[in-house]
């Protein structure tokens, strides 16, 4: 009997994804930010790089495992462009929000994956997700309910404004200025 792979395929010497997966990740993350969530089936996947569906499930066991990957992805990428924000201001949240806007509305498709679906946490690096969430944690001091409802502003305001939801001719910039501003003009 052999083993079911629960994560994409690592090489035995180093613990990294193999190159073939990252590959499929690679193939995978274009499909969906060009073509959207419906172009990202593993046949699909597969077809795109070449090789068989069953090759294929010998790297990834099904979708999910890819999708969660491209989730790692994502989270890896959001940590890296907050930091840099937070680096550029320093306990800013303006400019977190900012960025988080920003990385949101250049990869739609990734974002929603990230944010409206459930992700297998398990299968993430360890400590990602914290990675990702740190930079705002510091802006708030600590504050964990602070920086969750900071989040939920960011992440609604994302959310409708990738779904088209504001009226026509909203000032979106004043909006999120606005709400910016609900959270304090001080460092929060």
């Amino acid at each position: 009997m052999t083993e079911r792979v629960t994560a994409p395929t690592k090489d035995r010497a180093t613990g990294h994804a193999t190159d073939r997966a990252r590959q499929i990740i690679a193939a995978a993350r274009t499909l969906l930010e060009t073509e959207g969530p419906e172009a990202l089936t593993m046949r699909r996947l597969a077809d795109s790089i070449g090789i068989t569906a069953p090759s294929l499930y010998k790297h990834f066991p099904d979708k999910s495992s890819v999708l969660t990957a491209l989730a790692g992805e994502v989270l890896r990428e959001t940590a890296e462009t907050l930091e840099a924000a937070e680096s550029a201001a320093p306990g800013s949240f303006p400019a977190l929000a900012t960025a988080y806007r920003a990385y949101a509305m250049a990869h739609p498709h990734l974002y929603r994956l990230t944010t409206e679906h459930l992700v297998d946490r398990t299968s993430l690096p360890p400590g990602l997700e914290q990675r990702a969430a740190a930079p705002l944690f510091r802006a708030v001091d600590g504050d964990q309910e602070r920086a969750r409802a900071a989040w939920a502003f960011a992440h609604g305001m994302v959310v409708l404004e990738l779904n088209g939801r504001f009226p026509p001719g909203a000032d979106l910039s004043a909006a999120w200025s606005a709400g910016i501003a609900a959270f304090g003009t001080v460092r929060l």
